[in-house]
């Protein structure tokens, strides 16, 4: 069988970092489908920053905004979606994105990602001393993406070869 066939989502999944907006945009073009930046689509919704709602809000309200929004374009067929990483946070998530399309898990390692996030200030985790937040996030979610249908490792490969490696999957 080939899922693209079923004309079924392509969702994106891993650490900050690690390429899921640059990687969806090549995919999706590829493949005639639409890109959803899930945090992005999340700041639409809320006519605000992430950084606003960590800010005025919380980490508890900004991950109730992205589980609300996640299933939302879930809905939708055809589409590309690269989440944040912290949308694997909750087991709900994981459930609906396994149910609604075909999973991908970016991964990097932790100087990798540094060196890709540094100077960042749109990312609110990240506040304070870089390299010990990046390792502790990674630590923490590191069991978090095991639920993809397929790992992709980004270091050391350019954007245009994870798209191809993740199309070769997704084609069957």
């Amino acid at each position: 069988m080939t899922l693209e066939n079923t004309n079924s989502n392509i969702i994106l999944i891993g650490m900050m970092g690690t390429g899921k907006s640059t990687v969806g945009r090549l995919v999706a073009d590829e493949l005639g489908f639409e890109l959803i930046d899930l945090d992005a689509e999340i700041e639409r919704m809320e006519s605000r920053t992430i950084a606003d709602m960590f800010e005025s809000d919380g980490e508890a309200y900004f991950r109730d905004a992205e589980t609300a929004t996640l299933h939302s374009v879930l809905l939708r067929e055809g589409v590309v979606i690269a989440t944040g990483g912290g949308a694997v946070l909750r087991h709900e998530n994981c459930s609906a994105m396994k149910e609604s399309g075909f999973v991908v898990a970016l991964a990097a390692d932790a100087e990798c990602i540094i060196e890709r996030v540094r100077g960042d200030v749109n990312r609110p985790l990240l506040a304070g001393d870089l390299e010990e937040r990046v390792k502790r996030i990674m630590a923490e979610r590191k069991d978090k993406y095991v639920f993809a249908d397929v790992t992709v490792d980004t270091v050391g490969r350019s954007a245009d070869e994870v798209a191809t490696h993740i199309l070769t999957h997704y084609r069957g």
